[in-house]
């Protein structure tokens, strides 16, 4: 006889991120845009715009869309739960914040657009993968292969494309993954949170 299985929370730090971020989204739509422009998003404001500091994390939860949602949380959704399962909860959340906090201040500094949502984060984790399965002596193959297939994609698209994308993020998204990777791979850390 066939037992139904119980649905299991198996990655709260992806499956948390995901949930808030379609919130972000539906609240955005119902809101007409507002939300996005107050919260999610990062751009230039004045220090004293108290604001200002949340909107360097939130911005990542922000989407300007279903298929900007859709296509950065398929790559999330697909590559996360390993990687939180790997590298446990608490690293990967501050890897997270990390690489929002990173990206939204670059584009404070040097862009005078706006930037949101979780390409960077995608980035980070797409790299951070390559990492998956290598010991602490060595860089791993995978890795130097899609550093040069992921970031230098962006780098030629940034040079020659002129869209509404952020290649700048998915870079700095990248560098953040290949940095995590290179400091913890071959560690267990994933064993250690339960």
């Amino acid at each position: 006889m066939l037992k139904l299985k119980k649905i299991s929370y198996n990655s709260p730090v992806i499956l948390t991120f995901t949930f808030i971020s379609l919130a972000a989204l539906i609240l955005n739509t119902l809101t007409g845009g507002v939300t996005n422009a107050l919260l999610f998003s990062v751009y230039r404001a004045p220090l004293t715009d108290p604001l200002f500091y949340p909107r360097l994390f939130l911005h990542v939860l922000g989407h300007s869309g279903l298929s900007h949602f859709v296509g950065n949380f398929t790559i999330i959704l697909l590559i996360g739960p390993m990687l939180e399962e790997k590298y446990g909860w608490k690293l990967l959340l501050i890897l997270i914040a990390v690489t929002a906090f990173i990206t939204g201040l670059v584009n404070v500094l040097f862009f005078s657009t706006g930037l949101l949502g979780a390409s960077g984060v995608a980035f980070m984790l797409i790299i951070l993968s390559s990492f998956a399965n290598s010991d602490q002596d060595t860089i791993p193959l995978t890795f130097i292969l899609v550093a040069l297939v992921y970031i230098g994609g962006e780098i030629l698209n940034g040079l020659f494309t002129r869209d509404d994308i952020a290649q700048f993020a998915h870079i700095i998204g990248g560098v953040c993954g290949g940095a995590a990777g290179l400091i913890y791979s071959g560690t267990n850390m994933g064993k250690k949170r339960r």
